[in-house]
């Protein structure tokens, strides 16, 4: 088993983890999670002998075959096939012994034949034992499954760019036959059909995996245990993230009333001391007091609030049609990627894009923001729209010796600092955050950044190709929270499922040259493409089509019906948090004047008694009234779940 004990870890002047504990046992499968920065990779270099703790132990047993991806990846001639390979360290020191065998046995003098004769035998059956002879057969189906086309499994490793390396990296990985699995971001250089043959890659393995991820919907499809990064501990919580979210939702609650009933206690206890702690005849009970406060274990105030707020801009009146393809032919050069496209943008379309690695997507997405002229046909476009368009390539055109606040003052060059820096706060840019140099920047912040330039530039067509790379949950979320209430038209690209279900309310394929309709969930896209790299998938290229016309009708009766259920519903949920808003402000000035010496003066006694009675009356209407807010959020979200 992986075994943690009272570990310490600093980096440089950091301390990142103190007396920190974990036990992993063979087969467990483990999401590691906390805030950037926190020291997930850090942990995962100590694991990996790269670092030595500062104070503790982390013991692995000496048997165990440790696996994991490689940051850099060497410009090597190497045939993407073989360097995959490699990953298997015994199937290699297998091969050159065998080699090394084969050329003493043919050199040998007869007499020593037989002895070569059998090394070679004990070889051989190593070999198999290892499955040596299916080894090349399993290195192409970890690439293929990671989307590297066949046609390029014997191309040299320094012909491929960036990202594809990245997945050369992840296969080579897999490829090993470890018993420890150190995995951390795997799917940020992942198109989503890759994402999910990797989900199911990994819920297969048989070994123990720690996996560092920020989406959640793979968090929840492979570990079946969360281990959160807290107060530089780690602590353990069963089930997957949906389960940790609940829990850790629950602990916060208690640890926060806790908190505000040790609170009260303290200012009660001190209001006593401040009016006594001068008279002869109270000082001792003073001074007890004193030290009852003293020997308090203060209960920390739980935070659980989202670094980042941000919204986007009301788009205003719209055309009903912002861009059309009319049978567009889309491509590079010479090279036909989509044929033949009919494709409207409506002004409230709200469209997840789908499709294996190069079928164009993004070919799709940059033909219709205008940035890549259809090669035949026509690209035609609504007077004042306005495209907000991310993409990888955004993020590398940010200037890397200009801050975030310069990008911003180019853009808008009358408009206050104060307002900008407002503005940059929303994504966490705060203080010198703000101005300091792109180049200064992690991953994620440049990706915040190119984000922060989208909003403010106010679209009101909004296209996002991969969006989430390098993004924390917080962020995941923040920006899905407000793509819930962008008014204006949507069409994404990731292979962050969640992101895909909150946002987009219909699904389309980019598939073999066409953009068609795809009749089915993300469940529904998740069992085709699996079916496709399993083999078992019928001989038709694209998911049936339906009648969009009709389906589309049969969704906004659907989405009328719910309306009128949901309605008297919401509009008692409002009530609810008006009155609840309004009990909470008049109890929380109670118990500021219960909490102060005042309460406690000689003269006080009677309004001290209402007070305490208000107090509790409060306090039970307060109580009543949630309870009836739970069973209205319970029923909507029912309503939500028969959607």
């Amino acid at each position: 088993m992986l075994r943690i004990s009272d570990l310490t870890l600093a980096r440089g002047p950091n301390r990142l983890f103190e007396g920190a504990n974990l036990t992993l046992h063979p087969g467990h499968k483990a999401g590691l999670i906390g805030p950037n920065g926190s020291g997930k990779s850090t942990l995962f270099a100590a694991i990996r002998g790269e670092l030595a703790p500062d104070a503790g132990e982390i013991a692995l047993p000496p048997k165990w075959t440790l696996a994991h991806v490689a940051q850099e990846t060497p410009a090597v001639a190497t045939p993407a096939i073989d360097f995959v390979m490699d990953g298997d360290r015994e199937l290699r020191d297998i091969e050159r012994s065998l080699a090394e065998a084969g050329a003493a046995h043919a050199g040998a003098h007869p007499d020593e034949h037989a002895r070569h004769g059998e090394e070679l035998a004990l070889l051989h059956h190593r070999f198999d034992d290892v499955g040596g002879y299916s080894a090349r057969s399993r290195a192409a189906t970890l690439l293929a499954g990671l989307g590297v086309p066949e046609a390029r499994h014997r191309d040299p490793v320094l012909d491929f760019s960036g990202g594809f390396r990245m997945r050369l990296n992840l296969a080579q990985a897999l490829m090993s036959r470890s018993d420890l699995l150190l995995l951390d971001e795997p799917t940020n250089h992942l198109d989503l059909d890759a994402v999910l043959w990797l989900e199911d890659w990994l819920v297969r393995y048989p070994g123990t995996l720690l996996l560092i991820t920020h989406d959640r919907d793979f968090l929840d499809g492979v570990v079946g245990m969360i281990v959160h990064v807290d107060a530089r501990k780690l602590r353990v919580y069963s089930g997957n993230y949906s389960q940790f979210e609940r829990e850790r939702a629950r602990v916060l609650s208690l640890q926060q009333s806790a908190y505000a009933k040790q609170q009260r206690q303290i200012a009660h206890l001190q209001a006593f001391v401040d009016r006594f702690r001068a008279k002869a005849t109270k000082a001792k009970q003073a001074q007890s007091r004193i030290k009852a406060i003293e020997k308090m274990e203060l209960i920390a105030a739980a935070h659980v609030d989202n670094p980042f707020e941000f919204a986007f801009a009301p788009t205003g009146a719209m055309a009903r049609q912002l861009v059309r393809l009319d049978r567009a032919t889309l491509g590079y050069d010479d090279t036909v990627v989509l044929a033949d496209v009919d494709w409207n943008v409506l002004s409230d379309a709200r469209i997840g894009l789908l499709g294996p690695n190069g079928a164009g997507k993004s070919t799709l997405l940059k033909t219709v923001a205008g940035r890549l002229a259809p090669r035949h046909g026509e690209r035609l476009v609504a007077q004042h729209l306005r495209v907000g368009y991310f993409a990888q390539h955004q993020v590398e055109a940010l200037r890397v010796d200009e801050s975030p606040l310069a990008h911003l003052q180019r853009i808008e060059p009358a408009t206050r600092e104060q307002e900008l820096r407002d503005f940059l706060g929303g994504f966490d840019f705060r203080g010198d955050r703000a101005t300091s140099a792109v180049a200064q920047l992690s991953g994620g912040e440049k990706a915040r950044l190119t984000l922060a330039l989208i909003v403010r530039e106010r679209p009101n067509l909004l296209l996002l190709d991969e969006p989430t790379n390098h993004l924390d949950i917080e962020m995941r979320e923040a920006l899905t929270e407000a793509l819930q209430d962008f008014d204006g038209a949507l069409i994404v690209v990731a292979h962050d499922r969640h992101l895909l279900r909150a946002t987009t309310d219909e699904l389309w394929l980019v598939n073999d040259g066409k953009v068609l309709p795809f009749d089915g969930d993300l469940d529904d896209y998740r069992d085709w493409v699996l079916a496709l790299s399993r083999g078992t998938r019928d001989e038709r290229r694209d998911p049936p089509a339906t009648d969009r016309k009709a389906k589309k009708r049969a969704e906004a009766d659907a989405r009328q019906r719910r309306a009128d259920v949901r309605r008297p519903l919401l509009a008692r949920q409002a009530a609810l948090e008006g009155e609840m808003a309004d009990l909470g402000v008049e109890k929380r000035t109670v118990e500021a004047w219960l909490a102060s010496a005042d309460a406690y003066a000689p003269d006080a006694r009677e309004t001290l008694k209402t007070a305490l009675a208000r107090q509790g009356e409060l306090t039970w209407r307060l109580a009543r009234l949630e309870a009836e807010w739970l069973e209205v959020a319970e029923a909507l979200e029912r309503g939500q779940r028969t959607q």
